[in-house]
């Protein structure tokens, strides 16, 4: 019998939770300076954020306030994102390094999750599993994994890989992985740990267990030397949109992050990854959907519609191409920036948000210049740039309408756009009745209302 089908993916051991109307869950997504391309210009904006620690802390303090649910940590192992030329124009996605920044977060932070990237192409599932579990136990039970396959091909460079594994081998090592790391996650029972200095006793033999695993790719024995999660295990979180990644998240993951251009491929999204949760055992509710939202709001629609046309102004022909040639996997260098999106040549290796964003501005008719500017502030995620008003209906209309369960909040500017959302949206969904005026529950699934994971106990052999 296979690892996976011994493994009883997010069973029912559920605490019990307050009875409320649904609410909206709300992550935040971090990236120094902003998420918009030229947000590092303006000079009132935390340019130097991945050198300056205390302005980490001081988002992650806004976020708290504003109820958040989790802080949510990108992460690259490649600098390569733009030519030599526009290398020096860009702030090129420095960052401290994610485990280690929200580890020390953990200490200056009460409630809110902490979810960071780690790559199952590159590192190996013993160290992630302890890592994770680590910061879980550090945090109190707030800890949270995104998975991701390494889409990059210039990252394995920096491992002297050279030739990148095809999509559908980088899914099947995920699995497994993701298989071992929960294995793990289960070597001790709850209350295991005894610390009976009268029998001499530091932990119930009985509740030790060995994962023992020999697979296609991995073989870990065990155990953790890192006791129980707080929470049962660390959330599983996978941002992946093809039909693998869609497929591993509905098998795998708590919460799945997502990038839509529209309600309408939102919602097919949405109903899709729930049916396959449903068609492998599992609860569809337990599985939640936030879709990235890039949100710059102001008291009325004209003065956000002012602040984003600045920065849009800020960017260079220069950025915005070599950051466009990057998402579609095509230099374009040498096309004219106002003409329209040339026919790319298939068998390029293209994520499938970059299929996307060339299918948009096909269907739209948007010229380099256009597109570059749709993704400069949202690299491929729905965008709002208006009123208090504009922002809180169109959150309320996606999650009532079956596209979301709640959102990673993209603000386009550090720290301003962060305060602007906090202190003029999230009241707005406190009043509509759709979001938390309160913390509710100590740990990152109490706060999401997802259940505990029973204990995983494994042997197997291939």
């Amino acid at each position: 019998m296979s690892l996976q089908k011994r493994v009883k993916t997010m069973s029912s051991d559920l605490k019990p939770f307050s009875k409320r109307t649904r609410q909206i869950k709300l992550g935040l997504m971090f990236q120094a300076s902003g998420h918009h391309i030229a947000s590092w210009l303006l000079p009132e904006t935390d340019a130097d954020c991945a050198l300056d620690f205390k302005k980490y802390t001081s988002l992650a303090k806004t976020a708290e306030r504003g109820l958040f649910d989790l802080i949510f940590e990108a992460d690259s192992l490649s600098g390569e994102r733009f030519t030599a030329d526009t290398l020096p124009r860009t702030a090129l996605g420095m960052r401290i390094e994610p485990m280690t920044c929200l580890t020390a977060l953990a200490a200056v932070t009460e409630e809110i999750g902490l979810v960071c990237t780690a790559t199952t192409t590159y590192d190996q599932p013993y160290f992630i599993a302890r890592r994770f579990a680590s910061l879980d136990l550090i945090s109190g039970g707030r800890s949270g994994w995104n998975v991701v396959t390494s889409a990059n091909a210039s990252e394995g460079r920096n491992f002297g890989i050279e030739e990148q594994l095809p999509k559908a081998e980088r899914y099947r090592r995920a699995r497994e992985f993701v298989e071992v790391v929960r294995g793990l996650w289960g070597s001790w029972d709850e209350g295991s740990l005894l610390i009976d200095r009268e029998r001499g006793l530091f932990y119930d033999p009985n509740g030790l267990h060995v994962l023992d695993h020999v697979g296609d790719f991995f073989s870990v024995r065990g155990p953790l030397t890192t006791y129980r999660s707080p929470q049962g295990e660390p959330l599983i979180v996978q941002a992946g949109a093809s039909d693998e990644g869609r497929q591993l998240a509905a098998e795998t993951a708590d919460l799945v992050f997502a990038a839509h251009q529209s309600i309408e491929s939102a919602r097919e999204f949405y109903s899709d990854i729930k049916t396959r949760a449903e068609a492998v055992g599992r609860n569809p509710k337990h599985v939640l959907i936030m879709p990235g939202f890039g949100v710059m709001v102001a008291k009325s629609r004209q003065e956000a519609l002012d602040n984003f046309g600045e920065l849009q102004n800020l960017i260079s022909p220069e950025v915005g191409v070599a950051l466009l040639s990057r998402y579609l996997v095509w230099d374009l260098q040498d096309y004219d920036v106002d003409g329209p999106i040339p026919e790319l040549p298939a068998g390029r290796n293209v994520p499938t948000r970059s299929a996307m964003l060339a299918s948009t501005a096909r269907a739209e008719g948007l010229s380099i210049r256009q597109l570059y500017q749709r993704i400069a502030g949202g690299r491929g995620h729905f965008q709002v740039i208006g009123s208090i008003a504009d922002v809180a209906d169109k959150m309320e209309e996606w999650f009532h309408d079956g596209a979301a369960d709640g959102f990673n909040i993209i603000p386009q500017v550090f720290p301003s756009s962060l305060n602007e959302f906090v202190d003029l949206v999230v009241p707005e969904l406190q009043r509509r009745g759709i979001f938390r005026t309160k913390y509710e529950g100590k740990t990152l699934r109490e706060k999401l209302e997802l259940p505990i994971p029973r204990k995983v106990s494994l042997r197997h052999r291939r």
